[in-house]
């Protein structure tokens, strides 16, 4: 049984999206963390890496930010491949699709091959958005009511690290609890579950929805990596392609679930994985 460092050190590809540096509840501190124990040979940054429409109203970028882009700067210059796939929150950088800088590669979306042969669509996940059937309004209302959750969230966990206790994401248990919330990420997860079948692919690596986890469907695995704000979660592909999801820690919570090969998805029709 590996431990969780020599899962983190042994990686050979990292995805980690939704940082959201810029604002306050970026936890760069946890992911420099990590960071500082993963040696993988490549790392994606799955989109909303840099939150642009926040930094708009108000950009926060503390020294445990700079510290966080600077490790990821040394990573890409020491040779580990880095690449910036821009999301709904950072989307102006899409225009740079193609161009490398600072020898990080930005692309628009990406085929990644796993070290057994899969090969799995990556991409932020915001072109999903129009899959999901929720009224405009409770998206708005949701969007509004999360932005209050994490406010608490911080307070909550500054509490807790005074009393010397570890991070605990309170926007994340309460997500748990609503039914909305739940909706939402079995409709996304179905569109992306689809994009993959439709392009022939394994399966689907993204973010944008701040939930991490596994699904797998139609013959097809659904991984979404977490976020940085909320969760704290990295997706690990280990030297023989296996996936695993892992905390700011690298303890593994979750490994890939076995894909069984099934006749194509219908279109509108949730699967039951």
């Amino acid at each position: 049984m590996s431990t969780p460092s020599e899962i983190v050190d042994a990686c050979r590809t990292l995805f980690i999206s939704d940082v959201h540096l810029g604002t306050p509840d970026c936890q760069a501190a946890l992911l420099s963390r990590l960071l500082r124990r993963a040696r993988p040979e490549r790392l994606y940054l799955v989109g909303d890496v840099v939150d642009l429409i926040a930094m708009r109203r108000r950009a926060v970028l503390p020294p445990a930010q700079q510290q966080l882009v600077a490790r990821i700067l040394r990573l890409a210059r020491g040779g580990c491949e880095v690449i910036y796939i821009p999301g709904n929150h950072d989307a102006a950088f899409r225009r740079l699709s193609g161009l490398r800088i600072h020898n990080v590669r930005i692309e628009r979306r990406w085929i990644h091959e796993l070290a057994d042969g899969r090969r799995f669509l990556v991409s932020h996940g915001d072109e999903f958005d129009t899959h999901v059937r929720i009224a405009p309004w409770l998206l708005a209302l949701g969007d509004g009511m999360h932005q209050f959750v994490l406010r608490l969230n911080r307070w909550c966990n500054g509490l807790r690290r005074t009393l010397g206790l570890p991070y605990w994401s309170l926007a994340s248990a309460l997500k748990r609890r609503l039914g909305s919330a739940r909706r939402y990420i079995a409709q996304f997860e179905q569109a992306a579950l689809h994009q993959a079948w439709r392009e022939g692919l394994d399966g689907y690596i993204g973010g944008h929805i701040h939930q991490a986890g596994f699904r797998a469907g139609y013959g097809v695995l659904y991984a979404n990596d977490g976020d940085w704000v909320e969760h704290c979660t990295a997706l690990a592909e280990l030297p023989d392609g296996r996936l695993r999801l892992v905390d700011w820690q690298g303890r593994t919570l979750a490994t890939e679930p076995h894909v069984v090969p099934a006749p194509p998805p219908t279109p509108g029709v949730l699967i039951n994985a």
